[in-house]
């Protein structure tokens, strides 16, 4: 049991050598999200062939337009989906268990995300992204509305690998995501290291952490927090525990 609570993974090994390791289930559907994805960008590419957009200015625009609405999104998305995770839930609440558990694990050896397959740390949102894109993907004709999902899903997949990466020292990260990281389309730690430090409220996003400045200066979730506490009676996790299961352990 150490080791499940231990390891943001949450694998069932005890040995540290297979600890850190995806299950096949977590690769099956690992590999079916990055599938979906993929049909879904292939079938907007088909769709824009097919319409000849090179002959209109204005829907290469409205392309260009979705995509970028769709990465704002995603990132916003990941920030509410955090938040949510951590602050709300146990190990035993459907489908979102495992990583509620994986989160509150993270905030007590932030590092050993750093160290899982990518499979195990994305498999979850994986998971969501099959069940919830890829009939809407095969359904819908809408190239703009599929560019927008498309890429909504996409970056919200990879969400927590964006945020395993901010975690991972520099020197060893791969030269493209270091750009990325410096031109700011991805997480780099600078902007994600608040989240690590009482009293753990705030920079929830993790795609671009773009909306973490917004969302922290006006408040949006210490609002909602109050909002479901007067609705349901729960407290968020971060009023009532920043001194144990927030803060990191060696």
């Amino acid at each position: 049991m150490a080791a499940k609570q231990n390891n943001i993974c949450i694998s069932n090994y005890s040995d540290e050598s297979r600890r850190y390791n995806s299950t096949w289930p977590q690769r099956a559907w690992f590999a079916c999200g990055c599938a979906t994805l993929l049909i879904s960008l292939a079938k907007s590419m088909q769709l824009i062939a097919a319409a000849a957009p090179t002959d209109s200015p204005l829907a290469w625009v409205e392309l260009a337009v979705a995509a970028l609405v769709g990465y704002a999104a995603a990132d916003l998305g990941s920030g509410i989906f955090h938040w949510a995770v951590d602050n709300y839930g146990t190990a035993e609440t459907p489908v979102f268990g495992p990583q509620i558990e994986s989160f509150r694990a993270h905030h007590q050896h932030p590092s050993e995300i750093t160290k899982c397959d990518t499979a195990g740390v994305l498999y979850v949102l994986a998971a969501v992204t099959t069940v919830a894109v890829l009939p809407f993907s095969l359904l819908s004709d809408d190239a703009v509305l599929l560019v927008f999902v498309g890429v909504f899903a996409g970056f919200g997949m990879f969400s927590l690998k964006f945020h395993a990466w901010a975690h991972t020292p520099r020197r060893k990260l791969p030269p493209l995501v270091a750009a990325l990281q410096d031109a700011g389309i991805i997480l780099r730690w600078s902007d994600h290291a608040k989240h690590h430090r009482p009293p753990f409220d705030g920079c929830y996003c993790t795609v671009s952490g773009v909306w973490n400045r917004v969302l922290d200066e006006y408040k949006v979730f210490s609002a909602a927090e109050a909002v479901v506490f007067r609705v349901t009676g729960v407290r968020p996790r971060s009023w009532s525990e920043p001194n144990s299961d927030w803060s990191q352990r060696s």
